[in-house]
């Protein structure tokens, strides 16, 4: 059963720093490119973070700088380590797993950020 497992979100004061963990079972992870989505209420679902399968990366402009994306393919899973969070930050997270037609998506973990 192909799945992926969002953990780690919560709520946290502005300026603080929360690590998202996706965890992945039922497939190949170590091929896949894996990114973090969020959306916030009212708006559409953005990209965040994106790594491929041989380490390169890719971070919207609002994070660049602040959040770090890294994958552990013995462990099955990808990380988002958040510093300096903003309450702009505050949405639901998202993980997905790409590999050509291939296309997953976890459940969602809530990270609020507090002024």
């Amino acid at each position: 059963q192909v799945q992926l497992v969002e953990s780690g979100g919560g709520l946290v004061q502005a300026g603080g720093s929360l690590r998202l963990s996706c965890a992945a079972s039922g497939f190949t992870f170590s091929s896949y490119t894996v990114s973090w989505y969020r959306q916030a209420p009212g708006k559409q679902r953005e990209l965040v973070a994106r790594i491929t399968n041989d380490g390169a990366t890719v971070y919207t402009d609002s994070v660049q700088g602040r959040f770090t994306i890294s994958r552990d393919n013995a462990k099955n899973t990808v990380y988002l380590q958040m510093n300096r969070l903003e309450p702009e930050d505050t949405a639901v997270y998202y993980c997905n797993g790409r590999y050509y037609y291939y296309d997953y998506w976890g459940q969602g973990t809530q990270v609020t950020v507090s002024s």
